[in-house]
């Protein structure tokens, strides 16, 4: 038993953790494979449209995209900015030092929302917005000080991991989750190649070590909020049911309830994913797709004046078909992540998810090809950690921050600048 045991490790320990072929494949069914255990909350919200033929066409989709970039040796051009080479990191320090200014600005006015729900949901959107460039930049340059030193001291690896850290908790004062996981896991794939390759087994313990703090950081921000504000209210619709829609309702709950709350939040992110992306089949079947608006509704957000987000769209649609049977599935004025298949398929259906994961995964290789063309230690696989952790945490949140296509789009054109296309290695230990 314990030889089986050992050699199944050293199986799993010969995969490329984090390569295109498995990491976010991994990561989409595992999100699925754990959204089933719901303990009752299912039956709770309804549902009754399988997900899964949308997660298979995604996984197709997304497996070709990676084998035709793979296939042909698809890397990006250098969009004509070539004469900038070598120039990019003095562009990459402009947005830090724009980053730094905005939280400044934040932290000067008090916008803290870590313990306050209503500080945090009323963060100033632009300089919220500009902050992020801080974080963002933090990692491209302490990413790319870590390549150029020769021998990695214990005392320097001890240094540049309390600014990595340091980073991390500015923006946990904010109070959202994203930037931390965004940084964890870029700063986790740029330590395999660069530092020390991390065996598939330990990053798996990894993981369920990280989904259980987010989880336990979104329920203990649940717990504490403050029931006499109006956006925390835990009521749920006033609607007149008839004695047998009561009655399931009733039993429903309590069968839901047997189980402790904190025990549900512990896979609760994934279990929402899953009822969301499933009421959004169902709403298409019935009310057809929004046609783009939910990635219009993404860049729309910048302009002024009012602008409808897409996070409350998907709110209005998914509560549209529970208010009827007296529950919202997510509370009145707030926003829903969609899960990027939910995304997809609220927009344009099928065929939207399968273009969509098929970028993807042609974006992924296409970056990896780069970083197997450069060697590791070089900035293409800081572009290719940061893009790969960006679809990988959009399979949760949907891809619809404008920050987030504006960081892709940087990290893509100067790799693109960086790449010496004449070099043509073959680094099969990826």
């Amino acid at each position: 038993m314990k030889t089986t045991l050992k050699n199944g490790v050293a199986g799993l320990n010969r995969i490329g953790a984090f390569s295109p072929y498995f990491f976010l494949p991994f990561v989409l069914i595992l999100y699925f494979l754990v959204s089933t255990f719901d303990f009752h909350r299912f039956a709770y919200f309804n549902i009754s449209v399988s997900v899964w033929p949308a997660v298979i066409v995604s996984l197709i989709a997304y497996y070709v995209g990676v084998w035709l970039a793979d296939k042909r040796l698809w890397v990006f051009p250098n969009f004509g900015f070539g004469f900038l080479k070598g120039k990019t990191v003095w562009f990459i320090w402009i947005l830090t030092m724009i980053g730094a200014i905005a939280y400044a600005g934040m932290l000067a006015t008090g916008q803290i929302g870590l313990t306050d729900e209503s500080v945090r949901r009323n963060l100033d959107p632009k300089l919220n917005l500009l902050s992020q460039l801080l974080w963002f930049g933090v990692v491209l340059l302490l990413a790319l000080r870590i390549m150029k030193e020769d021998q990695l001291t214990k005392r320097k690896a001890v240094e540049y991991g309390a600014v990595y850290f340091g980073a991390m908790v500015l923006f946990l004062l904010m109070g959202y989750r994203t930037p931390i996981a965004v940084m964890m896991f870029t700063g986790v794939i740029i330590f395999h190649y660069i530092i020390r390759r991390i065996n598939l087994s330990w990053l798996l313990g990894g993981m369920v070590v990280v989904a259980l703090f987010f989880s336990i950081f979104g329920f203990i921000r649940f717990m504490s909020e403050d029931p006499d504000e109006a956006f925390n209210s835990r009521e749920q619709p006033d609607v007149e049911l008839s004695d047998q829609q009561e009655n399931k309702l009733k039993t429903d709950q309590e069968i839901m309830e047997e189980t402790p709350e904190w025990i549900r939040s512990l896979n609760g992110e994934m279990v929402n994913g899953h009822i969301v992306l499933s009421k959004i089949m169902e709403y298409t079947q019935e009310e057809g797709y929004l046609k783009g608006q939910l990635i219009a509704g993404t860049f729309g957000s910048i302009l002024p004046g009012n602008q409808v987000f897409p996070r409350v769209k998907v709110t209005e649609v998914v509560n549209s078909l529970s208010v009827e049977g007296g529950r919202y599935i997510t509370r009145p004025n707030r926003t829903t992540t969609p899960t990027y298949i939910g995304q997809l398929f609220l927009d344009g259906g099928y065929l939207l998810v399968a273009i969509g994961f098929f970028l993807f995964g042609a974006i992924i290789s296409m970056l990896y090809n780069q970083m197997k063309r450069a060697g590791v230690r070089s900035y293409q696989t800081v572009a290719y950690a940061f893009v790969m952790t960006i679809f990988t945490v959009s399979l949760h949140t949907g891809l619809l921050d404008i920050i987030f296509f504006l960081m892709i789009g940087f990290v893509i054109l100067t790799a693109a600048i960086e790449l010496d296309r004449s070099q043509k290695k073959s680094l099969k230990t990826l």
